[in-house]
């Protein structure tokens, strides 16, 4: 059976975004972000804590871009991503419980 080389190039083209994909990741950044504006629309996050939440958000955003540039996330960038947005994850649990209260107007 012979290959023909376009088909191989088409072939390629379409698996690489396919292995760049962090779908995990991609769903936690989501829930991340609607749990800083939850947070912030029920007062249970000052400003500043939310400042530093979506700060940490878009390190995880970059982490995960730098990680797709190449075209292929490996196990390891993988493993290093899920774990860093668990760490906000639990970073962003832990400011929406701690008794605070942004002042009503």
């Amino acid at each position: 059976m012979s290959y023909k080389p376009w088909l191989l190039a088409v072939l390629c083209c379409v698996s690489l975004p396919a292995l760049a994909d962090t779908p995990v990741v991609d769903q936690r950044e989501a829930n991340q972000r609607e749990r800083i504006a939850a947070g912030v629309e029920s007062g249970e996050l000052t400003r500043p804590e939310a400042q530093r939440m979506a700060h940490a958000e878009r390190n995880l955003h970059r982490h995960e871009a730098k990680a797709k540039a190449d075209g292929v996330v490996t196990p390891k960038e993988s493993h290093s991503l899920r774990h860093h947005a668990r760490n906000v994850s639990q970073r962003i649990a832990v400011q929406k419980h701690d008794g605070q209260q942004r002042p009503r107007k």
